[in-house]
Order: structure tokens, then sequence, then C-alpha cells
């Protein structure tokens, strides 16, 4: 029996992630920089995505200073992102039926819960697990590992929803049912190991997702 869902957060939820690539976007736009928006989405989703933002600027750039450009960028095109579809009516639907929810996220913990709370979708979760409080973030299977030892439940109890490479292959290898909805910044990763592939968490029917993952069938 399904008794719980576990949300993503960036990209799933609230769509941050073309924002970022977009805020790097307009800082090399200011400057009269051509921007590889290529190499930049290829980091969507990875925590620890190793590659130089700034290397267009040259060696002499203040770095500092461009990152903080590109911070007021990314704040002022995110404060303009609504919730994504098909979000709140899973989570209604969820509490209907009694399950729990929990978020799953490789964003850190302040960035979550300023943006749930800010959406009003913070009361609805009984437990956040983020970037730095296990030991590996995703694709390891730690953070989904975590939220759901802390419902009390097992992974087959649970159904996670991702859009990323990295987080549905988190939250299969944690055991949990996968649902990806991938957004126009992650439409091109594999996510061939997840059970379900939506255009948007607004297709889904809980009830009909509930059964036909309790009988073992995605």
């Amino acid at each position: 029996m399904i008794r719980a869902l576990v949300f993503d957060f960036d990209g799933l939820i609230l769509d941050t992630e073309t924002p970022l690539i977009e805020a790097y976007g307009d800082v090399h736009e200011a400057h009269g920089i051509p921007f590889d928006r290529a190499v930049f989405v290829r980091c969507v989703g990875h925590a620890e995505y190793a590659f130089d933002a700034w290397s267009a600027f040259g060696p002499e750039s203040d770095r500092a200073a461009l990152r903080e450009e590109m911070l007021a960028f990314y704040e002022a095109r995110t404060l303009r992102q609504p919730i994504l579809p098909g979000v709140v009516a899973l989570m209604d639907a969820a509490r209907t039926a009694g399950m729990k929810l929990a978020l799953a996220s490789n964003s850190k913990r302040d960035h979550c819960e300023r943006h749930l709370r800010r959406l009003g979708l913070f009361d609805r979760f009984q437990f956040l697990a983020c970037y730095g409080e296990v030991p590996a973030p995703k694709p390891e299977p730690d953070l989904y590992r975590h939220a759901v030892n802390q419902l009390g439940l097992r992974p087959v109890q649970a159904i996670a929803f991702e859009d990323s490479y990295t987080g549905s292959l988190a939250a299969r290898r944690a055991g949990l049912w996968v649902v990806v909805a991938p957004n126009v910044s992650t439409s091109h990763h594999d996510l061939s190991h997840a059970h379900r592939r939506v255009a948007s968490l607004a297709e889904l029917d809980l009830a009909e997702l509930c059964t036909a993952f309790a009988s073992g069938h995605a």
C-alpha cells in the first residue's frame, strides 16, 4: 500500500533551475560575453557538478562581484515563478487519502524552507531531507532513505516525484516508486530508470497511480 509521496524541490515543485541558467546568461549578456547555455544546462540537478561559470570573463575578472550580480538576477527570476502544474492537486489528493508528504532535495534547507513558506506549502510536509544532512547527495540514495525512514515507512510504500536524471536515479536506488516530470532544463536527461514518465504532474491521477504501484505495476 502506498502511504507517502516524496517530492524533489528544484524543477519539480518550483522551476528554480531555468531561472538559474538564465541568470548566468543575464550576467554574460550584461557584459557582452557570449553565453554557452548548453554547458550550464548539463549542471542541472547535480549538487557537485564541477565547471567554471566565469571562464569566459578571463582570469582578471571579479568573480565575487559576478556571482552577486548573478544572484540578483536569479532571485528576481525565481520570485516570478509559479508552483508547477499538478503539484498542489497531488498534495491535496494525498491529504484526502491520509498520506504523508516529505521532501528530498539536493538544495540546502534554508533555500527549500524559504520558498516553501513563501508558496504556502511548508506546513504540508511531515519531513524535509535536504543537502548536507545525509552522507551523500543525489544520485546516491541517502536523501530518499532518510526521508522514508523518518516517516516510519519502507521505500516501497512511497512514490518519489522527480524531474532529473540525478534525482530519479537516487529515488530508484533507494527503492521507491519513481515518477518523473522533466522540465525544459531536464527534458534531455536519461530517465529510462523511472517507473513512469509524464510531461507534467497535472497528468496524474493519484488513486490510479497508487493502485498501479501497489499491485507491482508501473
